[in-house]
This record gives structure tokens, C-alpha cells and sequence, in this order.
């Protein structure tokens, strides 16, 4: 039998014989990567351990920790579920279950209706399968055979998958004991790879996500390369519960969604003091950053959004209305009313770069199933800007963006990550004004030491963006800032300035947010500090509480004095006792306690309890509020 090379990723070079299986590959590298490795890499290509190698390659084995690995993990983790659910009800019918960015689930058929306690019969049933340890055996067949085969079964959701596949593609079946099931791979190489699981929740879900179709029951679950990791992804979802922000913004009044507005968020006068200082804390370090702030309105003729091509890309999201026998479309987006501000009058290229920001209520149809507190919302307020600018300023442009961004979030001791997301396949322009666009932004960002990764095709419709991931205090990811490029909307509403040369030129323009959102951005803020806001956010930043009546006059005369001084303070002169009080306090999360008594009155002071250490001693009036605008002042 002939040999055949491969290519390892570390440049070394081994023969083995054709028809050698990857698994025997890695068994033959090491003991240790063959009991480790899930699945190879074959010329770019993802493969099973089971297939066999025919001809010269380049191959690098994916061990559990990789993406590639615990994507293959949560894919074998639903065909193991899927089969303990025949084992257990052996009626249900299977429609898909694939792995997803945080587990796996299982779409069924079944007249059973599944319930919480049946999770953990399907868990005692998937823990048997693994310690089996089956192997995971591909198949590949005719299309008739398939067909046949599924049929037999009755699965009738599988029979109409192998019916849409093309007609050229390939059908492979993946078998673990007693279960078959139609899918693409890859998987790991047996069950007993599955070391951590756990199953969620139950909920309904469409067939092929069409209303029309039949309802099915949707079991979720997750699984990690070991118990730690899973334990820890536990703990963080219960941390994330107890932060929820819909949660806390019921508790701590600062929003509500209402049924007569579905998506369209209340705020109520706590949220509204967060909401301000944001706005005021935005406006401020723009002003520092060579911004002006303008207003566009609100609702636009159908004529501007068909030259913006938000018409023709976007219009199932925008909501439209009629005035005076024309179409007219309440604004998804800020950037074509900057663009006809831009127009108002000429420009020299000494004027340039016009940075104008706007904080722009903006307007989006999101689908009733996808709506989430402030998360998704059908009405937001971007805090958008646009910079007109030449060719030659691109680079100091977008570094003047990415040190704003980066002097925002660590105001609020936020980190990130940056992602260059490319061109979509629905986009306007043609690839040499993409790719110049493109490597203006790689360019920028390489040469400021901004590390990014590649996201293929999620760009905007008429340009790349840089798109900033800020990581929370429990570890999660919030995509909010992004920085887009644009050489075509300026071609669209033919804008121009006069060059050096006295001749008309035109225009690069900067869309970007920093916020995305405010009102994503609070509700990731909420989260983000389990509602125990910085004291220059808080919507109460201190709490008097007298002890008595007869410390009231005191009490009143100090609230007074702070309140003229721009602080927020509230005088809890209830007859409750100063327990009572604290607690109450504690539970509004609000920053600095003062309790004033006997004591306090006669010297002059008052004793302060700041949140999350308790009693910190007694202090002078005016040390206090010298301390409190201090920190207010610098934002600690």
C-alpha cells in the first residue's frame, strides 16, 4: 500500500500508509493527543477522526479547549441527548439539533409534553450513553438510500431535509449504538468525549422557523470540556439572573415596557438620572474631542432613504408612513440627515474633518419574539457621529475615534476587544472601493497596536467597521461600539468640498456610536454593576436618615445644603427605626448612608456607611461633601 505525507501545523512531516485513520495519525504523533484530539483539520477542511487519509495533506489535530473542539463537544452532546430521548420516549420524531455559540439543543416532535423533571431523567439517560463510550460512525450514502432509510423510520422532518439538500451534495449519517441521525459533522470521535453536560430549559419552536409550520418542543443544554468549566458557566448564569437587568430595573424603579408600547421603553425618573449623566458625560468629553452636536428629524421622505439605499436593504425594519399622498419612513438610521446638514452649504478642505455628533431617537421594526428589556428595543437613541473628512486625514481619524472609545469604556472600567467585519453579501459598491476601504481601517488599527480579529462578512451594508466587544464584571461580551467607513454614501448624496486646487473633491465619511445605544447601554451598565451604580451615576447618591424627630432640623438643614450643591440626596424622615432604614438603603443600593444622632448633632458631623463596607466612621459636613464631589468629579 502506497504512503501518503502529512503536513503537521508545527512544519513536521510524517508518512503513514493511505487508508490510515486521523485517529490512528494522532495515536501515532502521541498517546496523550490521540486520547485528547476531537476531530482534524484536514486542508482547511474539518474532519472526523474516523475518516481515513488518501492522499497527501496538511493536518492539525483540535483538541478540546479550541472553539473548533468545544464546538464538536456540544455537536456530539445533542446527538447523545437525541438519543436518550428515543431510549425514553421512543414516539418522538427528530427535527435538528445543532450546537450553538453557548450549548446545543434539539427541536422534537412528540405528543409527550416535556416538563422540568424530565430533564433530569434525559441527563441520567445521556450519562449511561457516555460512560458507554460508543464511537461515532460516519456514513455516507445515496440520496435513495437515505431517503429509504429515514423513511422507515418515519422521520419525516429528516426525509424533507435530505429532500431540500442539492442535488449534487453529499448525505452522511453519524451512528452511536442503537441511534442514527442525519448530519454533516464533524463529531468527537465516541461518546465518553462528553465529559460535562447539563440540560436547561424547554421551549417552542417553529419548524424551520415559520409560523406557519407546526409548533415543536426545543430541549437546550450545554456542555464543556470538563466539570470545572461547566460548574463555572453555571455560576455565571445564576450571576447573570441575579443581575438581570429587567430584574433591577423593576426593583430599583428606573424603567418599564408596557404593553401599550411593546419595545418602546418607559423611563422613570431614577432611569432618567442615569440616562443624563450619560448624555451629559457623552456631550462633555466630545466637546474635548472637536465634536459639534446637530438634530436631524425624525420622520424623512421615502426619496432620501432610496438614495441612502436604506430603501431598498432595509425597508422590512423601518416603519413607513404617508403625508400628503407621499411615502415618508420614521428614521432607522441618523447618517442620511447628517448628510443632507453636511450639504447645507459648501466646504473648503480647511474645514475638514466636520465631526458632528447626534444623540438621534432612531426607530427599527424588531419581531414581537426577539424583543428583550432594553437589550431589544424598537425605539433607542443612538449616539451617533458622523466625520467628513479627506482621503489623507482617514488614519488620524479613526485613531482620534478608537482613543475616545477607549477613554469612555474605562470610565466605566469596561474592557473590549476589537473585530473587523468585512463585506456582506448584500452590500453596494463594487470590491476595489471595498478593499481600499477595508485595509484603510486594518491600516489604522495596526499602526495604533490595536489588536483585532477577522469577522468574514458582517460589515454594514455600505462599508467595513471596526466592532468594539466590551467584557462585563461577570465575563460576558456586549458588542456596542463600532467605527464604519464610507466612500459610497458620499458618492450617493454627492457631497463635495474645494481642494487646495480650487476643485471639487469628495468627501470620506466615519459613521461610528460609542454607546451604540443608551438604552442597550444602561441595561448593560445595570448589569454590569448588578445595579450598585458609581456614586456620579447613582439616581440617589446619600441617604440622611436622623435617628429621631429631634435630629430632624439637623437633617433637613444638611439635605438642604447638598441639594443646592447639584447632589442627590434623599431625607428618609419616616418613623422607622434606623435599622430599618439601612436596610431599605442597602437594598436601594444607594452609595453613602448618613445616620445622623445625638452625637452628630452636637459635633458637627455625621456618620457615614458607605455601600459595601458598612460603617466607616465620623466625619465633618463639609469632609463628607468634599469627599463625594470629589469622587463624583472623577468619576471613580
Amino acid at each position: 500500500m502506497a504512503n501518503v505525507k502529512v503536513t503537521l501545523k508545527d512544519g513536521r512531516v510524517k508518512e503513514v500508509a493511505a487508508g490510515t485513520t486521523l485517529l490512528e495519525v494522532a495515536k501515532g504523533l502521541s498517546q496523550k493527543l490521540g486520547k485528547q484530539a476531537l476531530l482534524a483539520v484536514v486542508d482547511g477542511v474539518n474532519k472526523d477522526l474516523t475518516d481515513k487519509l488518501e492522499h497527501d495533506a496538511s493536518v492539525e489535530f483540535v483538541v478540546p479547549e479550541s472553539s473548533e473542539g468545544l464546538h464538536a463537544i456540544r455537536h456530539t452532546a445533542a446527538h447523545i441527548m437525541a438519543q436518550a430521548i428515543q431510549h425514553l420516549f421512543p414516539d418522538t420524531k427528530f427535527a435538528i439539533g445543532p450546537a450553538i455559540s453557548n450549548g446545543f439543543y434539539y427541536d422534537l416532535d412528540s405528543e409527550h409534553v416535556f416538563v422540568p423533571e424530565d430533564l433530569i431523567a434525559i441527563e441520567k439517560e445521556m450519562a449511561k450513553i457516555v460512560k458507554a463510550n460508543l464511537p461515532l460512525v460516519r456514513s455516507e450514502l445515496p440520496r435513495s438510500e437515505a431517503l429509504k432509510m429515514f423513511a422507515d423510520k418515519d422521520e419525516k422532518y429528516k426525509v424533507e431535509l435530505i429532500n431540500d439538500l442539492p442535488e449534487d451534495a453529499v448525505i452522511s449519517t453519524y451512528t452511536q449504538g442503537d441511534f442514527t441521525d442525519l448530519c454533516a459533522g464533524p463529531h468527537c470521535p465516541s461518546t465518553g468525549r462528553v465529559k460535562a453536560f447539563k440540560l436547561q430549559s424547554i421551549a417552542g419552536a417553529y419548524w424551520r422557523g415559520d409560523e406557519k409550520n407546526k409548533m415543536l418542543q426545543r430541549i437546550y443544554g450545554t456542555a464543556f470540556p470538563s466539570k470545572e468549566e461547566l460548574d463555572a458557566y453555571l455560576h455565571m448564569l445564576e450571576e447573570a439572573a441575579r443581575r438581570d437587568h429587567r430584574k433591577l430595573g423593576k426593583e430599583l424603579d428606573l424603567f418599564s415596557i408596557m404593553e401599550e408600547g411593546p419595545g418602546f421603553p418607559f423611563f422613570h425618573p431614577n432611569g432618567m438620572v442615569i440616562r443624563n449623566e450619560l448624555i451629559n458625560y457623552w456631550r462633555e468629553v466630545h466637546r474635548r474631542y472637536g465634536y459639534q452636536e446637530i438634530k436631524t428629524p425624525m420622520i424623512l421622505s421615502r426619496k432620501l432613504w432610496e438614495t441612502s439605499g436604506h430603501w431598498d436593504h432595509y425597508r422590512e425594519n423601518m416603519y413607513v408612513t404617508e403625508i400628503d399622498n407621499e411615502d415618508y419612513a420614521i428614521k432607522p438610521m441618523n447618517c442620511p440627515g447628517g448628510m443632507l446638514v453636511y450639504k447645507t452649504h459648501p466646504h473648503s478642505y480647511r474645514e475638514l474633518p466636520i465631526r458632528a455628533g447626534e444623540l438621534g431617537l432612531v426607530h427599527r421594526h424588531e419581531l414581537s419574539g426577539a424583543l428583550h428589556g432594553l437589550f431589544r428595543v424598537r425605539c433607542f437613541t443612538q449616539d451617533d457621529a458622523h466625520i467628513f473628512m479627506m482621503p489623507s486625514q482617514i488614519k488620524d481619524e479613526i485613531q482620534n475615534v478608537i482613543r475616545l472609545f477607549d477613554e469612555v469604556y474605562a470610565t466605566f472600567g469596561l474592557k473590549y476587544h476589537a473585530e473587523l467585519s468585512t463585506r456582506p453579501e448584500d452590500s453596494m459598491g463594487d470590491a476595489e472601493t471595498w478593499e481600499t476601504t477595508t485595509n484603510a481601517l486594518k491600516s489604522a488599527m495596526e499602526d495604533f497596536g490595536l489588536d483585532y480579529v477577522i469577522n468574514e462578512g458582517d460589515g454594514a451594508f455600505y462599508g467595513p467597521k471596526i466592532d468594539f466587544h466590551l467584557t462585563d464584571s461577570i465575563g460576558r461580551t456586549w458588542q456596542c461600539g463600532t467605527i464604519q467607513l464610507d466612500m459610497l454614501l458620499p458618492e450617493k448624496f454627492d457631497l463635495t468640498y474645494t481642494g487646495e486646487d480650487g476643485l471639487k473633491h469628495r468627501p470620506v465619511m466615519i459613521h461610528r456610536v460609542v454607546y451604540g445605544s443608551i438604552e442597550r447601554f444602561i441595561g448593560i451598565l445595570i448589569e454590569n454593576y448588578a445595579g450598585a451604580f458609581p456614586a456620579w451615576l447613582a439616581p440617589c447618591q446619600v441617604r440622611v436618615m436622623p435617628i429621631t424627630d429631634k435630629h430632624y432640623e439637623y437633617a433637613k438643614k444638611l439635605s438642604d445644603e447638598m441639594f443646592k450643591l447639584g447632589l442627590r440626596v434623599y431625607l428618609d424622615d419616616r418613623n422607622e427605626k434606623i435599622g430599618y432604614k439601612i436596610r431599605e438603603a442597602q437594598l436601594q443600593k444607594v452609595p453613602y448612608m448618613l445616620v445622623i444622632g445625638d452625637k452628630e448633632v452636637e459635633d458637627g458631623t455625621v456618620a457615614v456607611r458607605r455601600r459595601g463596607e458598612g460603617d466607616i466612621g465620623a466625619m465633618k459636613q463639609e469632609d463628607f461633601i468634599a469627599m463625594l464631589q470629589e469622587e463624583i468629579a472623577d468619576k471613580k
